[in-house]
């Protein structure tokens, strides 16, 4: 199928006047349009020209060759102090304000905004960031923002095992101190949900955690009665 001139700027006309926001998928479209079909009566439309504007991509929000370069001075910073037998020189401002930003944003991801949590995986973050800073390498690595953003995830991942170990300390000293009102308080506040083990609901504790922080021992005691 072949576009013309006219039909092009039809198109462009169409979209222009639904085009709702900057980066909007109309935008876009219309974008391909132009670049895939060659249009180039378009091209210097003054339309066009905006609406190109409108899509360019945005910057990182960390800018990695800069953050490499601030990296790469306090690295030699460190490495002078250590050679005098000195304590480590202190982050810049700046390679800072990358740790909080990468944090930040990673805690937003899909798979972390939910945990109530979230703060204090950002804090767990930032202090693994500026505990072991000095172990990038800018000679090995040019890409301080994935050295730093896996630091952060795991930090993330910790937290979240440590939360989860709380919680079910809370799960079983509820069950062992419980005398029946816990139960009864959640099913008249709860009764939509299956009471089968209220305490875990409560607490938010799966049935993989509890086999997970179950002690060994009574592990195996109840696998041998449940053979039995």
């Amino acid at each position: 199928m072949v576009i013309t001139g006219e039909t092009g700027l039809r198109i462009l006309e169409i979209t222009y006047s639904t085009l709702l926001e900057p980066g909007h998928r109309k935008c876009n479209t219309l974008v391909k349009v132009v670049k895939q079909k060659n249009i180039k009566k378009l091209y210097n439309h003054e339309k066009v020209s905006i609406l190109l504007s409108m899509t360019k991509k945005k910057e990182h929000y960390v800018d990695n060759e800069r953050f490499c370069e601030a990296m790469t001075e306090w690295k030699q910073l460190v490495i002078e102090a250590e050679a005098q037998d000195e304590p480590r020189p202190p982050i810049s401002e700046y390679i800072g304000e990358c740790f909080v930003k990468i944090a930040e944003h990673l805690s937003r991801k899909p798979n972390f905004i939910n945990y109530p949590f979230r703060d204090e995986m950002i804090a767990d973050g930032i202090e693994n960031c500026l505990m072991y800073a000095h172990n990038f390498n800018p000679e090995k690595s040019k890409n301080p923002f994935s050295y730093f953003t896996q630091m952060i995830y795991y930090a993330f991942l910790r937290r979240i095992e440590k939360e989860k170990k709380q919680n079910y300390v809370k799960y079983k000293m509820m069950e062992n101190l419980d005398d029946g009102s816990f139960m009864r308080w959640f099913k008249e506040n709860y009764f939509e949900k299956d009471a089968k083990n209220a305490y875990a609901d409560f607490f938010d504790v799966s049935d993989a955690d509890i086999e997970k922080f179950e002690p060994k021992k009574k592990r195996a005691a109840n696998e041998d009665s449940d053979t039995e």
